[in-house]
């Protein structure tokens, strides 16, 4: 079934065939109300009453092909990782909810790997549910239980005017000071975090710059991206106050023209560490695996900084794959890993039930 999933070659906003795919397998698995919503999200539900739980992973890959084979214990292609070994490991773990042992609600999502479409509709209609699970690339003995917020910004540099590139004197450089400013803002976030781990650092990152006319006029414009990672004990607010003093800042200093916008904006997110589906995990994860979990904090931004902080409920995210070989060239995950992140969901949705009954 994963092999099949791997050859639907599915990169954001084209995520149709896998789920016309998954609808039918849900079908053969005796989910009820399968349907697609008006973005391409996949949703069935499977099981009754409480507690509802929402297994939510993603459809889409980024893109790029990779030949689908297995080699020993792994099985290469695009999305082996991120996210189709959670999203099916998913799937075949909500077939296994029967009647009065609480209701799962499935969602194969789109888009994840662009602007989130798929999460940003679905808690559009008011979600009814206790917790929640999203498939993600954790390795079977790791649950997420928070990711740093993002905000993405563009920075738009105008100095007025160009000149000849033989007498740079006569203007300013866009370019150059687009990296002033660049550098300034890296700075003024990033300051005093030499004692923190990796999970609690501010960054901030150019990820794109575009400026200039001709090969011999200095730029008179020039647009940056930045991208900013947020840790939990910081919010989005506190952090657009530092940019826009900043940048109020090298203008003056600098006599530039610079205004800033911001692209994208998610708040950070940390699960509680000890609500019943943390207890439920550490408690699936020991029986398949014999150790208990490793709790931890990622450095990226997923679909549960969303839920998370809408519906304040408990959301973890977990799913059998390493997490460093997602996006790469040679994009695999472990059979062996695979089957066994099934069976750890398994248990750990049997291991909810009760705790969750015996907290009301």
């Amino acid at each position: 079934m994963l092999e099949k999933a791997l050859r639907l070659y599915t990169p954001s906003l084209s995520e149709k065939p896998m789920a016309d795919f998954l609808a039918d397998k849900c079908d053969d698995l005796g989910f009820e109300d399968i349907r697609t919503d008006e973005v391409g999200n996949l949703i069935a539900t499977k099981g009754s009453g409480s507690p509802k739980i929402l297994l939510c992973g993603h459809m889409d890959t980024v893109p790029g092909k990779i030949k689908v084979r297995k080699e020993g214990d792994s099985l290469y292609g695009r999305g082996a990782s991120d996210a189709k070994a959670p999203l099916m490991a998913m799937l075949f773990a909500a077939a296994s909810i029967e009647k009065n042992n609480g209701t799962v609600m499935f969602v194969g999502a789109v888009d994840e790997e662009g602007n989130a479409t798929g999460i940003k509709n679905l808690v559009k209609n008011k979600l009814d549910i206790d917790y929640a699970i999203f498939g993600e690339p954790s390795g079977l003995k790791q649950v997420t239980i928070a990711y740093k917020g993002r905000i993405a910004i563009n920075l738009k540099i105008n100095v007025g005017n160009s000149t000849h590139a033989s007498a740079p004197w006569l203007a300013k450089n866009a370019i150059e000071e687009s990296i002033i400013f660049t550098n300034e803002l890296k700075k003024s976030l990033e300051v005093g975090q030499e004692n923190k781990k990796k999970g609690m650092l501010l960054t901030a990152t150019v990820t794109e710059i575009k400026g200039g006319t001709s090969h011999n006029v200095t730029p008179k414009e020039c647009d940056a991206t930045m991208d900013i990672r947020i840790p939990v004990d910081i919010n989005c607010k506190m952090v657009v106050e530092k940019i826009e003093k900043t940048v109020k800042e090298v203008s003056k200093k600098r006599d530039v023209e610079a205004f800033y916008s911001v692209l994208d904006e998610t708040e950070p997110f940390e699960a509680p560490h000890n609500s019943p589906l943390v207890r439920a995990f550490t408690l699936g994860i020991m029986d398949i695996e014999h150790t208990r979990p490793m709790l931890i904090r990622k450095t990226g931004t997923g679909d549960m900084n969303v839920i998370g902080n809408l519906l304040k409920i408990p959301v973890v995210t977990y799913g059998p794959g390493d997490p460093h070989a997602s996006h790469t060239i040679d994009e695999k995950v472990s059979i062996d890993e695979y089957l066994r992140g099934i069976e750890v969901l398994k248990k750990t949705l049997h291991h909810l039930k009760r705790l969750h009954d015996r907290t009301k």
